[in-house]
């Protein structure tokens, strides 16, 4: 049976089958090949309005969801919250009522607290597609992650993938583990102790390491995190000098890798930190593909929750 997305919030990959996550990434393939043409616009989703609603800011999502939904010729309404009535103490509920009243079909939400995305559909009944929700979920992250190593790949089952860097603050690991292990992957993550969240791997199906050399043995796919020092309340590694002497992707780390390894990263990037610039930019390098897979990955989810089948 041909799975039914019209109408469906994405708040996480949990709620979605693998069946169900690779008809996402077919649907993306599609997506991928207009934007590749020299006219990139379709009238799929004319007549329908997407509001990126961002109360944390991103510029990088934000302006590929507005893409997105353009190329699927939705109108769209940025809202963002530094110049709202949210700076005067609206609440969300009465934003989202206001926003509802202006006839929004989807909401792409952005928030620093977890969960928040279900209260936007509690308020709107409208569906939305969660773009990110403090340390908790970013779905559509994951999918055009995923979707870079399927591409490249053909499937995902059997694959070794080692995801290193600070975990403890990582939406993005949540979402990818969760998706990448239901697609049959076998992913160990890697960091210090102390940016390791504890009974990760009975919870989620993943390996832990904390050497590097042991992470990465035999990968085929390695995926560098950035570290989040603005959402650290405490200092949990020395310096960022200290770290990359130790976590960073670089010629030595990825010897222990397959040759050929996949070397991918959400960004954005500290160059020279947790990646250097030769291995970032290197001829296994999909990091600037993932972003031009991250607009077909939003515009297949727009087009299957707004418009139904693909």
């Amino acid at each position: 049976m041909t799975p039914q997305f019209l109408g469906r919030c994405m708040y996480d990959l949990d709620d979605y089958s693998p069946e169900e996550i690779v008809y996402i990434l077919k649907a993306a393939k599609g997506m991928k090949q207009i934007n590749l043409r020299e006219y990139k616009k379709i009238p799929t989703l004319r007549g329908k309005t997407v509001c990126t609603l961002f109360i944390e800011e991103s510029t990088r999502t934000r302006m590929s969801f507005e893409l997105a939904a353009n190329r699927l010729s939705a109108d769209v309404v940025s809202f963002q919250a530094s110049v709202s009535s949210l700076q005067k103490g609206e609440s969300l509920q009465d934003t989202v009522y206001t926003l509802n009243a202006m006839g929004i079909d989807l909401y792409c939400f952005r928030h620093s607290s977890p969960g928040s995305s279900q209260l936007v559909h509690k308020y709107s009944q409208k569906p939305v597609i969660n773009s990110g929700d403090g340390r908790h979920a970013h779905p559509t992250q994951a999918l055009l992650d995923i979707y870079s190593i399927w591409e490249r790949y053909g499937d995902l089952r059997g694959l070794k993938i080692t995801i290193v860097g600070d975990i403890l603050h990582s939406r993005v690991v949540r979402s990818n583990l969760i998706g990448m292990i239901k697609l049959g992957a076998k992913v160990t993550i890697c960091g210090p102790k102390t940016l390791v969240p504890g009974g990760i791997e009975s919870v989620y199906g993943c390996k832990v390491e904390y050497d590097i050399g042991r992470a990465l043995s035999g990968a085929d796919v390695v995926m560098g995190l950035r570290m989040q020092f603005e959402r650290m309340s405490e200092g949990l590694f020395p310096s960022l000098e200290e770290y990359s002497k130790h976590y960073a992707l670089n010629k030595d780390t990825l010897k222990h890798a397959k040759p050929n390894a996949l070397i991918m990263h959400p960004g954005p990037m500290n160059r020279g930190v947790e990646i250097v610039p030769e291995i970032a930019d290197g001829e296994h390098s999909v990091i600037v593909e993932q972003v031009t897979n991250g607009v077909a990955i939003r515009m297949a989810l727009m087009f299957l929750i707004l418009g139904g089948r693909a």
